[in-house]
């Protein structure tokens, strides 16, 4: 079977200032599930196509003639209330126009579809959908196909089309994530000049998920798997080696949790002598100086640090979070180790004065960057998505496919341009 995976993924800024351009990871790591001996696969980047990326589709789909195609939906947007990029209709578009011209099979997967599987699967069309993290899962739908069986819906997290229904019963599929990623079908020599560096994928968890949730940082992580650090450390090695790559991102919500297994990655990259650049995020509590030190030594470069801020009609743990943040910042710091700040505003209980403390408190940080996002992007099962309902903002969760942002409601005339004022003093803020 001839099998074509396109990464639709076209957002390559950070912060909308930033060059950055993931590497998808996900789709490198489905290509290395399939049988590659028994089955014919080739990949499509959409990272780096100009404005007239549908023709580089097309001319793929001409040329390579797939039996199946899966495709990679990685965001549903950017999370910009500034300026909203909604990715969906770029993956409509390319389902679209592999209908037109071939009667391959399509399976859609990735991040952003499993947020919203039944809507995304909807909206864009697919044959199947995959939630969760579709490496064994799509390389079994590739062999069931291959023979013609005839009832592939049995397969866990496949979402599909039952007599005009959509079908998605049954839960999430799992990885376990026991090879490397097939990064050779990609165009890494782009990949290595693009921002912040090639994502590798150390441990997976710490899922506070929805990310935007007033609950972050408030749970305890629960971790999906978490990899074995010699079994990182030599793809680090393996990846700077074949690519000759100077930076690399660590794909981790809090890089810091579980605060020993993130030492000991720090040591082990130490003492192998992995003389390159990596970026992660880190969240900003739980930290010691021990920690930053070898992150630093280590060859740690920036770390991305969200503010957790607190729900902002609750004083305490305002002041709490921002102790949190202040101290982790302070050992940056001091071990000269950069940082940028996401500080977001405008959520729940949010007052002109819980604005003013919170911008009195950047005030006195010396961050690489500073991210000031405007109210919070709604993800559905969240206080947020509740609200915006109540409120009538969206009629039913299914909504939040698109671009939808809660803001206290006293402030949403207010505080986009009073952050904007604010930015214009400061070189290194950023409205988002």
């Amino acid at each position: 079977m001839r099998v074509l995976l396109i990464a639709t993924n076209r957002h390559n800024r950070l912060l909308s200032r930033m060059d950055a351009r993931p590497v998808p990871i996900g789709l490198a790591y489905v290509a290395a599930y399939i049988d590659q001996e028994k089955h014919q696969v080739e990949t499509l980047d959409l990272m780096f196509s100009g404005e007239d990326y549908l023709k580089e589709v097309a001319e793929k789909i001409k040329s390579f003639s797939p039996d199946l195609v899966g495709i990679s939906m990685r965001n549903l947007s950017n999370h910009s209330y500034v300026d909203p990029q909604w990715q969906l209709p770029i993956t409509r578009g390319v389902v679209n126009l592999i209908r037109e011209l071939s009667n391959a099979k399509i399976v859609c997967g990735g991040p952003a579809f499993s947020i919203l599987p039944v809507e995304c699967f909807e909206y864009v069309s697919p044959d199947f959908g995959i939630v969760g993290d579709a490496g064994e899962t799509f390389s079994e739908l590739v062999e069931r196909l291959e023979i013609g069986e005839p009832s592939p819906e049995n397969l866990p997290g496949l979402v599909y089309n039952d007599n005009g229904a959509t079908i998605n019963s049954n839960g999430r599929c799992s990885s376990t994530f026991d090879r490397l990623p097939d990064l050779a079908r990609l165009d890494m020599q782009k990949y290595a000049g693009a921002g912040f560096g090639v994502g590798i994928l150390t441990k997976l968890g710490g899922f506070y998920y929805p990310t935007q949730s007033s609950n972050l940082g408030k749970t305890d992580p629960i971790w999906r798997i978490i990899r074995p650090i010699d079994e990182v450390v030599n793809e680090v090695i393996n990846m700077q080696s074949t690519y000759d790559l100077k930076k690399v991102f660590f794909i981790d919500n809090c890089f810091n949790a579980p605060l020993e297994h993130a030492k000991d990655l720090c040591r082990a990259l130490i003492e192998a002598n992995v003389s390159l650049r990596w970026n992660t995020c880190l969240g900003p509590f739980g930290c010691d100086t021990e920690l930053i030190g070898l992150m630093k030594r280590s060859g740690c470069g920036l770390v991305l640090m969200t503010s957790i801020g607190g729900d902002a009609h609750d004083g305490n743990n305002l002041e709490k979070d921002n102790g949190d943040l202040l101290d982790t910042c302070r050992m940056c710091e001091d071990s000269k180790l950069n940082y940028s700040i996401s500080q977001r505003f405008g959520g729940p209980g949010e007052t002109r004065s819980s604005v003013e403390e919170k911008l009195q408190f950047l005030k006195q940080l010396d961050p690489a960057l500073v991210n000031l996002r405007i109210g919070l992007s709604v993800m559905p099962g969240t206080p947020e998505a509740k609200l915006a309902l109540d409120e009538g903002l969206i009629s039913s969760e299914s909504d939040l496919i698109e671009p939808t942002f809660y803001i206290e409601p006293e402030l949403r005339e207010w505080l986009p341009n009073k952050l904007v004022l604010e930015a214009e003093q400061y070189p290194r803020w950023n409205v988002f």
